[in-house]
């Protein structure tokens, strides 16, 4: 265990995470996505399991994570079929994590969201069965003056 690092944060996506460089894609997935043959096409190359649902998924990758400010597509989710400006419930959980923030979550095509997937860093593979609990967010920077914990 580290102090200050969400213990579900495990050794592999902390690797994942801190090699990610400024404008790297995270996908975060629920256990319905393709997560095993879409992240072959990553860089990292394989999953990263996270056993948990979505939305403490994502409050663990924010934890340490900056968000891309430099976009207007950091955050993404993947677009309900047939009824793509639909917010399914789980989507509008993991959006009141962005309340208070500058980041606003688009919607992607479920097959165009697929396609940036395979061009993300890496892929986290939750166990949330809720469908359409699909989300791609781009890695920021931390600025210069940005306080660290124990600088």
């Amino acid at each position: 265990m580290l102090k200050g690092i969400d213990p579900l944060l495990s050794p592999e996506a902390l690797l994942a995470l801190r090699a990610m460089g400024h404008g790297d894609d995270l996908i975060i997935a629920d256990s319905n996505f393709p997560a095993d043959s879409v992240a072959r096409s990553t860089v990292f190359g394989r999953p990263i399991r996270m056993d948990c649902g979505i939305v403490r998924a994502v409050q663990a990758v924010l934890s340490v994570m900056p968000i891309d400010t430099y976009v207007t597509d950091a955050v993404a989710r993947m677009e309900v079929v047939g009824a793509p400006d639909e917010i399914v419930p789980v989507q509008a959980e993991v959006m009141q994590l962005l309340e208070g923030t500058e980041f606003r979550m688009i919607g992607i095509e479920r097959y165009a969201f697929y396609e940036r997937a395979k061009q993300a860093y890496a892929v986290i593979w939750t166990q949330e069965r809720r469908p359409y609990a699909d989300f791609a967010i781009r890695k920021g920077v931390l600025g210069p003056d940005e306080v660290l914990p124990n600088s």
